[in-house]
């Protein structure tokens, strides 16, 4: 009766204080905006715009930092948070477009193998503050097109002693992911390559790995290069709408509460066999912090590092045309 009875509390909460974020021109929902308060910690809106931020939910907040892809951020201060809130269009973020003709064009696939481990002491734990970007060349002056990527995942497993995949208890998840493609600015993930907001949603069926198909966002790689980033969203239900996950644990230690962020399932395992380090690290609830490599002396604690595992296998497809 009693979980039963916050539930229905959680439901006249997220219906009566819901918030939208809709494009100031057209009015349609800004999918999956990311909502920063500033101070490391966030939320994020669902596929029609929606979140939830109410005073009593959230009582140390005063503003909200607001960015979408293909938007002007904007900050607002939450006494009187209106219901909707306005996204300005921003025209000149795609600064550089490669142009490609498919029509009727000849092309091989050339493919870059992911790195798989389903061993849970060499993933990264998802959290929804932090962005990983992977930086893929450009391998032949012709043309090329991004046609998928292949994300891997790992389950987590009751028993660690039994590490077989036969043996792992495939506990249920459905966890819905952002995936965005960056042009290389002097090294570091730039610009987005698209406007077009790409997610996907990953369960414990999926295995070994998720192939995420990009045949339709005609993605040519630039001369110098591109990112692919992941960035975990939450969990969903089962028709993949995004849940209002709580982002944070509250631990209680001898200087008081501690907020600690939730990690997410599936996790992603990092590996020692890529040669160069290519794998960068963003907060992005901390309102303008920029791309970092993941590596030693950057500042990051991670028993990763301290294993020299310094890259997220991602794999790729990419189709080369034929000079015609």
């Amino acid at each position: 009766m009693k979980r039963a009875l916050l539930f229905f509390l959680f439901l006249s909460i997220q219906f009566t204080s819901a918030q939208t974020v809709l494009d100031s021109l057209t009015k349609f929902p800004v999918s999956y905006a990311t909502i920063s308060f500033g101070n490391g910690n966030g939320i994020f809106a669902d596929d029609e715009g929606k979140f939830v931020f109410t005073k009593k939910l959230y009582p140390d907040i005063d503003s909200l930092f607001i960015s979408a892809l293909g938007y002007k951020d904007i900050s607002i201060s939450t006494t009187n948070l209106p219901k909707e809130l306005f996204m300005v269009q921003e025209a000149d973020v795609l600064d550089e477009v490669v142009l490609g003709f498919k029509r009727s064009r000849k092309f091989k696939i050339e493919k870059l193998k992911p790195y798989l481990d389903d061993d849970y002491y060499n993933c990264w734990l998802p959290t929804i503050e932090s962005e990983i970007a992977v930086y893929f060349p450009k391998t032949t002056e012709k043309d090329q097109e991004l046609a998928s990527v292949t994300f891997p995942i790992a389950l987590e497993s009751r028993d660690w002693t039994k590490r077989k995949r036969a043996n792992s208890d495939k506990k249920k998840f459905s966890t819905l992911f952002k995936v965005k493609i960056y042009n290389n600015k002097d090294g570091l993930p730039g610009k987005p390559l698209t406007l077009e907001t790409i997610v996907f949603r990953a369960t414990e069926r999926n295995g070994d790995a998720f192939t995420l198909n990009l045949d339709n966002y005609n993605l040519y790689v630039p001369k110098n290069g591109f990112f692919v980033s992941l960035q975990v969203l939450g969990y969903t239900d089962k028709k993949g709408k995004l849940l209002p996950n709580k982002k944070y644990k509250e631990i209680q230690s001898p200087s008081g509460v501690v907020k600690i962020p939730t990690n997410f399932r599936p996790l992603l395992p990092f590996t020692n066999e890529i040669d160069t380090k290519r794998t960068f690290i963003k907060r992005v609830f901390i309102n303008g912090n920029k791309w970092i490599m993941f590596e030693k002396g950057n500042g990051f604690k991670s028993s990763l590092l301290d294993k020299e595992l310094y890259n997220y296998g991602m794999g790729i497809e990419l189709k080369t045309y034929k000079d015609e």
